[in-house]
Formats: structure tokens, sequence, C-alpha cells
């Protein structure tokens, strides 16, 4: 009998305020569900922001003063969900951490807000976002569920080049599967962040849990995404959702672009009036009696009006290009890859028995293993499937 779900991407950007990123995503949310939508999967630190293109006045060996002020309003926008900073795990899942007095949750009321709109729309939400604990941020996902509210969450384990600037590192445990049940099909699902991707052993620790849904938010737009994608998918014979931003220069945050180097004008010259510049002088200078009048250049204005223009097109460059996507677990292109669409939403039906049916000639980690000669094992991390 057929396993039917509708699963969604949704190619949202971080918008100017967390208040205003979270009503964004609660009004996608409220799409998805208008369209049966069972799961929708949001980008990589869609909560929080990416940076992108920000230094934080970083140099090997130097910290220029801009870029700490870059970082404080990086990390005030972070999320607060009430963990610890090794990870509480099923503590933290379970609320069983001390309050503060006074205090009726952890945290800065963002988990309580995705469950609440979880909980209303009947919709999964799994979504990327930049986590504050202590005096850390952390890039990280979360997986809500209508009916239990946050049952996991997890934290990117290796940052990638510049990333490592302003994220900590995750704990292996964070690995962990989780599982739920929507419409009587059963689900076994993990996500890795964007070039955790090209982590073999990380993929196959979410291969060996029988992972039946694949979750890989991004912010790699690059167009051998896809190919990646698809080859997990391949691997895995798990539907597999991809969720990157799609994003203009103008859509960066103001404090991103402080500190940066920019051309300095050019310094104005008194304009010669000897012989040996005479086209100069009888494009700009007039005579008026036994006086000078210096008039602007009209080819300088020109140059002046190209600059704006030039200018004005920068802004509206994408910095993000996209390219979200749906795949199955064949390898198959199911929807997308959405390039250069902002505010883009992608959803499919799918029968879950195709990963069942996919496991006839491939199960990397099981029949196709050769566990007699070959051992993952990850610290703090049980690689065997959880229980329904």
């Amino acid at each position: 009998m057929p396993k039917k779900l509708k699963l969604a991407v949704s190619q949202s950007r971080t918008l100017d305020t967390l208040q205003q990123t979270l009503d964004a995503l609660a009004a996608t949310t409220r799409k998805a569900a208008s369209q049966n939508v069972d799961l929708v999967l949001f980008p990589e630190a869609y909560l929080g922001g990416y940076p992108r293109t920000c230094d934080f006045g970083a140099s090997v060996g130097a910290r220029a003063p801009h870029g700490r002020d870059q970082f404080l309003e990086y990390f005030h926008a972070a999320v607060d969900l009430g963990d610890t900073p090794l990870g509480a795990g099923d503590d933290w899942v379970d609320r069983k951490l001390p309050t503060a007095k006074g205090r009726e949750y952890r945290g800065d009321g963002t988990r309580e807000f995705l469950e609440r709109v979880a909980r209303e729309t009947g919709v999964f939400i799994v979504t990327g976002l930049v986590e504050r604990c202590g005096g850390s941020l952390y890039c990280g996902v979360v997986y809500v569920c209508p009916r239990y509210g946050c049952i996991g969450k997890r934290r990117k384990l290796m940052p990638t080049g510049s990333e490592r600037l302003v994220w900590a590192q995750g704990q292996a445990s964070s690995l962990r599967a989780v599982t739920t049940e929507i419409k009587g099909v059963q689900l076994c699902l993990a996500a890795a962040i964007c070039w955790e991707n090209y982590m073999p052993l990380l993929r196959y620790s979410l291969y060996s849990q029988n992972v039946n849904l694949y979750l890989a938010p991004t912010a790699d737009a690059r167009d051998t995404w896809e190919p990646l994608m698809r080859t997990v998918a391949s691997e895995s014979r798990a539907f597999v959702l991809s969720a990157n931003q799609c994003v203009r220069k103008s859509h960066l945050p103001a404090w991103i672009s402080v500190g940066k180097k920019v051309e300095e004008p050019k310094a104005l010259t008194r304009t010669s009036t000897s012989s040996t510049s005479p086209s100069r002088r009888r494009k700009s200078v007039v005579m008026e009696g036994t006086h000078e009048l210096v008039l602007p250049d009209p080819s300088d204005d020109k140059g002046s009006d190209k600059s704006a223009i030039a200018e004005d097109n920068s802004a509206d460059e994408f910095v993000c290009r996209g390219g979200s996507c749906i795949i199955g677990p064949m390898g198959n292109v199911l929807a997308g890859s959405l390039w250069e669409v902002e505010d883009g939403f992608i959803a499919v039906d799918v029968d879950f028995e195709d990963y069942e049916r996919g496991r006839l000639d491939i199960d990397v980690a099981g029949s196709y293993s050769r566990n007699d000669a070959f051992h993952l094992t990850v610290d703090g991390l049980d690689l065997n499937p959880p229980p329904f």
C-alpha cells in the first residue's frame, strides 16, 4: 500500500529582524498547510542569518575593532533555545533543564514560537538557525513536530572556511536521527548541514541509522550542489530535501558593510591654465575679462552617472543564487533546482515505498556494507536505527 506524503522546500531569505523572519516562517508554513504539505524545510542559518561577505575584521594574527562590532550585531541576531554549551540532548527535548526564577521557559521564546506554528498548521517544520548558547554561536537545525513540539536539535560539527571564526563546533552526539509518524507513514529523518555533506563518514553515520528522509539545508549556491544531492539520494535511497537562500547584495544587513574598504574619491586638482593643456582649457575654462571661471567637465558628469548606475546594479546582484531542490531515492530530480528565484517554494507528493524499492540492489549501511571488513564508530553516537 502506498505511503504517500507531501514534502516541501522553502527558498526563504533571512529578513532584517528575527521577529520578521519568524513571522515570514509562520506565513510560509501556513501557505504549506493550505497546499496540504506535511513537512517543510527552511535553509541553513535561516533564523539568525548567514553573514555572507562579512569578514568580521579578521586577518591572520589581527582583529580590527569594527569586526567586534559586527560580531556583536550577529550575536544579538541569533536565537536562544535554552540549551547548554555541550548540548543537553534529551534533557533539552524533554524540558528537564532548570529555568530561571520567575521564567516560564528557557531561552528567548523561539522554540515556543516554532512549536506553536507547527501545532496550529499541522506541518512538521525543520529549519536552519544560528543558536546562541553561553558565549558561542552554533549553526544548527531543529525538528519541530506538530504533536510533540521539538523532538530533536543538532549543531553543525565542522563549520566551513571562514564560518569557523564565528561558529563553534557542534557535538557528534547531535547527529542522532529522529523518528515520527505522519499519516501512518513512519519517518526516520536527519540533517547534514551544507558542507557536512562533503564528509563521507558523517553521511555514512546518517545512512547507518536507516534514514529515509535526508535533509540538507545549505548555503552553497554553486551548480555542483545538485549533483552532490543526487549522489546522497542514490547512496542512501532516501528522499533528499535541500534548501538554500536566494539573496541580493541589497538584502544583506547594513552592519556587514561596516569597516569595508571603499574607493576614495579622486582628489580634486586645479585646472591648469598653461598652454601645455589646451584641450582641458577649452572644455572647462571660460574667460570673463581677465578672470577664469572653471566649470564642471561634462565628461566627469557622465562618469559620475555611470558610477551611480554601476553601484545600483551592484546592489541588485545576487550574492546567493539559491538552488533548492527535492531529489528522489534513485537520484532523480523531483523538483528544482531553483536558481535566482526569490521566496521560492517547491512541493511534491512522494511515496515512501520508493525508499524500500530502492533497497533491492543497494543498502550501503546494511547488506552492501561489508561490515565484516569495514567499521565506523562515532564518539557519543549510537549508529543503530532509532526505535519508532
